[in-house]
């Protein structure tokens, strides 16, 4: 389960997030300003913060170049919120190490997606990351993710799905794939294909990354 951190002074507005997030199956906290998610942050492992801009006291972008520049805290994803909606308020927010900025106000859906690809991308080593729509799959750790949601894969399966990974727009034949996976035979890679394309695709009898090239094969196309 990720945590959350929300920090806003808007108490109306923070009790609404912590208890929109809580129904998303996020475990939150909250502070109103950034002493009290200093304190927080000492005692709880803490994967991203909502972060507004505009508050009294330490301003939400001096506490991100905090967080950017602390060894214990950099890696924590950034969210900003705020009603400041000009380029250069997203600008600087973006400058001192914020991962993404949300203008107020904004679509529930919308933020709960921005998290949900920020927790994401910040879980996995960016260098074996392979992006397709909304899949992102590790190639290190065979972990798949869809909108930010786990996606269980069988070990043949997430084997096979790093063989094509691995070379994007490339179509593998059935041979090649059956050689590189020893899991399985050249006859059943069909059989791996449907099952792979039922987790991915929104519609597996019409696949859009998995994509059957004739007389060629199998490749993962984006």
């Amino acid at each position: 389960m990720a945590v959350i951190l929300i920090l806003d002074d808007d108490d109306k507005l923070r009790s609404l997030l912590h208890k929109y997030l809580t129904d998303q199956h996020f475990l939150c906290f909250t502070a109103s300003n950034t002493e009290q998610a200093k304190k927080i942050l000492l005692n709880e492992k803490i994967d991203l913060i909502i972060l507004d801009v505009m508050m009294p006291g330490e301003s939400g972008i001096n506490f991100a170049s905090f967080l950017k520049s602390h060894n214990l805290y950099n890696n924590i994803a950034i969210l900003m919120l705020s009603a400041l909606g000009d380029a250069s308020s997203r600008i600087n927010g973006l400058e001192v190490g914020a991962d993404d900025y949300l203008g107020k106000p904004f679509e529930p859906k919308e933020l709960l997606l921005r998290i949900q690809k920020l927790i994401t991308r910040t879980t996995y080593d960016h260098s074996n990351i392979v992006e397709f729509g909304e899949l992102i799959f590790n190639l290190k750790s065979l972990k798949l993710h869809k909108s930010g949601q786990p996606i269980d894969l069988s070990s043949t399966e997430a084997s096979l799905l790093k063989i094509l990974a691995s070379k994007l727009n490339h179509p593998f034949s059935r041979e090649e794939l059956a050689q590189l996976n020893f899991g399985i035979s050249d006859r059943s890679v069909d059989v791996q294909i449907v099952r792979l394309r039922v987790k991915i695709e929104d519609d597996s009898k019409k696949p859009k990354y998995i994509i059957t090239v004739r007389n060629q094969g199998y490749g993962l196309f984006i």
